[in-house]
C-alpha cells in the first residue's frame, strides 16, 4: 500500500468509534484530511449526526465542501473527540504537531476533547521526539529577544540546533490564521518534552509550540501489518 493509503486506512478506523450525537474536533494536515472526507461520507451515506470544530481555515473550508456541520469553541466548551495527525508520536503518546502551520488551533480543539485519537503512517512512530523540526508559533514584534530566550531554554535543558522562521512558498514568513510566525527548531532529541514544554510556554513572545503533552489518548497507526493501537500508559 502506498502512504496516502495507509493514511486513509487509519482515518478509517478512527471514523468506527464515531458515533450520532457526537461534537468533534477536526485535524489538519494530510491523515487528518483523510478523515473529514470519510466522515462527510458518512453522513451523506446514512445521515450521522454530528458537528465538527476545525482546527484550521484548511480544515473548515474542507468540512464545508464535504457537507460536515460546523460549530466554534464559543459556542461549545467540550468536545466528545479530537481525530488529528501527528508529525512524531512516542511511547507515552507525547507529540510533535505543527508541521502544517496549524498547531496553535490544533492545541486549543486537543485541550477541549474528552478524548483524541491520533492517526498518522507508522513512519511517524519514535522512540524520542526531536528529529521532527520543533514548530514554535510567535509573535513577530521583539521576534529577535524571543529567538534569545527560546535559545535560553534550549541551553537550561541541553539541547541545542538550528533555528529558522518558517517561509512560504514566495520565500516570505509563513503566517499561521492567526497572523503569528513560526520558528522550526532542528533539536535532534528531546530528553525531557514535558519540562521544554513548560519552559518555552512561558516566554512572552510564544504564542504555542507543538509539542502535544498528555493531550493523546489513543494512537492509531497504520503500517504493512495493519493497524496498530496504542493507548497511553
Amino acid at each position: 500500500m502506498t502512504m496516502d493509503e495507509l493514511k486513509r486506512q487509519a482515518a478509517a478506523q478512527a471514523l468506527e468509534h464515531v458515533q450520532d450525537g457526537m461534537k468533534l474536533g477536526l485535524g489538519t494536515g494530510s491523515t487528518a484530511k483523510h478523515f473529514v472526507d470519510l466522515l462527510g461520507a458518512r453522513i451523506a451515506q446514512t445521515g450521522l449526526k454530528v458537528i465538527g470544530v476545525p482546527t484550521s481555515e484548511a480544515t473548515r473550508a474542507q468540512a464545508e465542501s464535504c457537507g460536515v456541520p460546523l460549530t466554534t469553541l464559543d459556542a461549545i466548551d467540550r468536545l466528545d473527540l479530537t481525530v488529528d495527525g501527528a508529525d512524531e508520536i512516542d511511547a507515552n503518546l507525547n507529540l510533535i504537531k505543527g508541521g502544517g502551520g496549524a498547531l496553535l488551533g490544533e492545541k486549543f480543539v486537543a485541550a477541549a476533547s474528552d478524548r483524541m485519537f491520533v492517526i498518522a503512517d507508522d513512519s511517524k512512530w519514535v522512540e524520542v521526539l526531536g528529529r521532527f523540526p520543533l514548530p514554535i508559533e510567535v509573535i513577530p514584534f521583539g521576534l529577535a529577544a524571543t529567538r534569545r530566550a527560546i535559545a535560553g531554554v534550549f541551553g537550561a535543558c541541553g539541547l541545542s540546533g538550528e533555528m529558522a522562521v518558517r517561509q512560504d512558498g514566495s520565500g516570505h514568513a509563513f503566517v499561521t490564521d492567526g497572523g503569528h510566525w513560526i520558528i522550526d527548531a532542528r533539536l535532534g532529541q528531546i530528553s525531557d518534552a514535558p519540562r521544554l514544554a513548560g519552559l518555552l510556554g512561558a516566554i512572552p513572545g510564544v504564542v504555542e509550540h507543538g509539542l502535544f503533552i498528555g493531550l493523546a489518548s489513543i494512537a492509531m497507526l497504520a503500517g504493512s501489518n495493519g493497524i496498530r493501537t496504542f493507548e497511553r500508559p
